[in-house]
């Protein structure tokens, strides 16, 4: 299968419509979206069915989904979104004890429902500080998957790895909730320093066979997607990755 990729590495091609024709000759057939690509929703499906791509889920930010939510609503059907994540909490916006994660989860919850009824599915997007144990104890990605009954989780797997936490755990503990993952790798202690520690797929220390192979035996209907938070040179980067994740797919699915 081919992965979709998550647009938000392709950030700093300069001709993004192009990028979609160079993409698509790449074999992508779908793209997650990101704000960077939201400015014209309708110049950009149009640029998509031109190079014969979708765009199944996007990352949106939290204050925007439930500040304007009819405006989320038009975004996601306009370019045929039916998955959106909410991506980021700023260092400043994050709760420090259990009892304020408890609260974002509840509140993530009502967005859930909310887009539920609207008929999209509502999902929280991993970074590292969510597995960080807080002083009193809770961990507050399990705080947000266990209060919160309706969220779904776009598990980036790398992140959960550099937060010291295991990513195969979360995969079974949490398998009934995933809707979709992150795929990327993390380099070897000292390597990439100028891409903040990532590399391209296969080339880094992740267990992706095991993880894929966990992952094919979680929830259906997975949505897999490439992403590098800083690559050097982006194209080369979907180019390795997608011929990486092939070879990796194959091996898990043997």
């Amino acid at each position: 299968m081919i992965p979709a990729i998550q647009l938000y590495s392709m950030r700093d091609v300069p001709d993004q419509t192009g990028l979609l024709s160079r993409l698509r000759k790449l074999g992508v057939t779908t793209v997650e979206g990101y704000g960077g690509v939201y400015g014209d929703p309708v110049a950009f499906r149009a640029a998509m069915d031109e190079n014969g791509l979708s765009m199944p889920s996007g990352h949106v930010a939290l204050n925007e989904i439930e500040g304007q939510f009819d405006t989320t609503k038009t975004l996601a059907a306009t370019l045929g979104m039916t998955r959106i994540f909410a991506p980021y909490l700023a260092p400043e916006d994050r709760p420090d004890t259990s009892e304020g994660w408890t609260a974002l989860a509840r509140r993530l919850n009502t967005v859930a429902r909310r887009c539920s009824d609207a008929g999209l599915t509502f999902g929280w997007h991993n970074h590292d500080f969510e597995f960080a144990k807080l002083r009193d104890g809770g961990v507050p990605m399990d705080i947000l998957l266990d209060v919160a009954p309706d969220i779904t989780w776009e598990a980036d797997l790398a992140w959960i790895e550099r937060g010291g936490s295991d990513p195969l755990t979360y995969i079974h503990r949490y398998k009934d909730r995933l809707a979709a993952v992150h795929v990327k790798d993390i380099a070897k202690k000292g390597d990439h320093v100028d891409e903040d520690g990532w590399c391209n797929l296969g080339t880094g220390v992740m267990d992706w066979p095991a993880l894929l192979r966990a992952c094919q035996g979680a929830s259906g209907g997975l949505l897999y997607v490439l992403e590098h938070d800083k690559p050097s040179h982006p194209e080369t980067f979907a180019k390795r990755s997608i011929n990486a994740f092939d070879a990796m797919w194959e091996n898990a699915d043997g």
